[in-house]
């Protein structure tokens, strides 16, 4: 592992090591990926994946004994805004490095670390999120998936859906009800499950963009050992609720610099076809560039090791701005934007998945009432 950069040094290194990794043997997977895009060149990706890991460019916050660096918070942020600008390829080991490794980290045993962090590290174990179903979606307290200790395994049975990367997943963490007659937050459990086995079936499901990045998957008897239960049986929504908060760490600055190049494609767009002429297309304009630049100051105030209630205000920022930022790239390509005989184009794909936005990882709706009860203290 690299010895720790000095003080502000990481950034200069990761500037240096993207450019020369993206200019040599991955140059061609510069660009790759993104929202509506999940299927560009996944092998090609996954080689970037284990490649980034060997290097010491994953999971860069962790204890140097799994792999990490130990860095900084802010060589974090440093890191995830070189890697946007770079164009590197979406990643796909985020969800094991942002959300279930973090998690493992604050709630997992020494055995549990040891096994399953390292593998993420390398890009060699891929994640996915086992939360939502069809008859909860964002309310999480009323999720129906069982699963009942047989011996030394559990045998889980029920749905999920909006399962990203299901597809390609080895592990699935899975929040399930372990206590019979419990409701809402009580009787939960997180489990750690893996997906190869009898038992579990993953079906795709094609979104608005024609690509299938989403899934539904099954779990009919599905079995995973008695150990893989992270933190204790039946406080499975304290453990759920802390992967929400890393959800929304460090990278959301990295992904404002994508936010940043969409705008900015927009804006030219608007240019080309003369749309920014028009007085009220142009104050759209400027409150979105308003905006983005407010996004950044918030999320560079409330980013911290241990994210509280206040990280949903984030996600409730970013995504109906970006849902808006959608409809603006329809609105300035005009008539033209309304036809994709030849597929779609960038503006369109980001209209059609930014649709989204507002759903997935926490409604709208849902991020309303955690600022409401949990950040301001009002009564439910």
């Amino acid at each position: 592992m690299p010895d720790p950069p000095a003080p502000g040094g990481l950034r200069r290194q990761a500037r240096a090591w993207l450019e020369e990794a993206l200019s040599g043997e991955f140059a061609h997977v510069r660009g790759l990926g993104g929202p509506g895009r999940e299927h560009e060149g996944y092998e090609e990706r996954l080689a970037w994946e284990r490649h980034l890991g060997r290097a010491g460019w994953t999971c860069l916050g962790w204890p140097r004994r799994y792999g990490g660096r130990a860095a900084s918070l802010e060589d974090q942020v440093a890191f995830h805004e070189e890697y946007a600008r770079a164009r590197a390829p979406a990643r796909v080991g985020h969800i094991g490095e942002g959300l279930i490794g973090p998690t493992i980290l604050e709630f997992g045993t020494d055995e549990q670390k040891e096994r399953f962090l390292p593998p993420i590290q390398r890009g060699e174990e891929l994640w996915c999120q086992g939360y939502s179903e069809p008859e909860a979606g964002s309310d999480l307290a009323n999720v129906q998936t069982r699963a009942r200790l047989e011996g030394d395994t559990w045998v889980i049975t029920g749905q999920k859906v909006w399962t990203s990367l299901a597809h390609v997943a080895q592990w699935c963490f899975v929040l399930c009800r372990t206590e019979e007659g419990s409701q809402r937050h009580r009787g939960l459990s997180y489990l750690l499950v893996p997906m190869d086995q009898p038992g579990v079936l993953v079906r795709p499901i094609v979104q608005l963009t024609g690509t299938s990045e989403f899934n539904e998957v099954f779990f009919d008897g599905a079995r995973t050992a008695a150990g893989n239960v992270l933190g204790a049986p039946g406080d499975g929504w304290r453990v759920a609720m802390a992967t929400l908060g890393h959800e929304r760490g460090a990278s959301t600055l990295g992904q404002q610099i994508g936010f940043r190049r969409e705008l900015a494609q927009v804006i030219a767009t608007a240019r080309w076809t003369g749309a920014a002429d028009d007085p009220v297309l142009r104050d759209r304009l400027v409150r979105a560039w308003l905006e983005l630049e407010i996004m950044r100051l918030n999320a560079l105030r409330t980013v911290r090791p241990d994210p509280g209630p206040e990280v949903s205000i984030a996600k409730l920022y970013w995504s109906e701005w970006h849902r808006r930022l959608g409809e603006l790239a329809q609105a300035v390509q005009g008539k033209a934007g309304l036809a994709a005989d030849g597929g779609l184009n960038d503006l369109q794909r980001l209209y059609l998945f930014s649709r989204a936005d507002t759903i997935y990882a926490g409604s709208s709706e849902i991020q309303r009432n955690i600022i409401a009860e949990r950040a301001l203290g009002l009564p439910r």
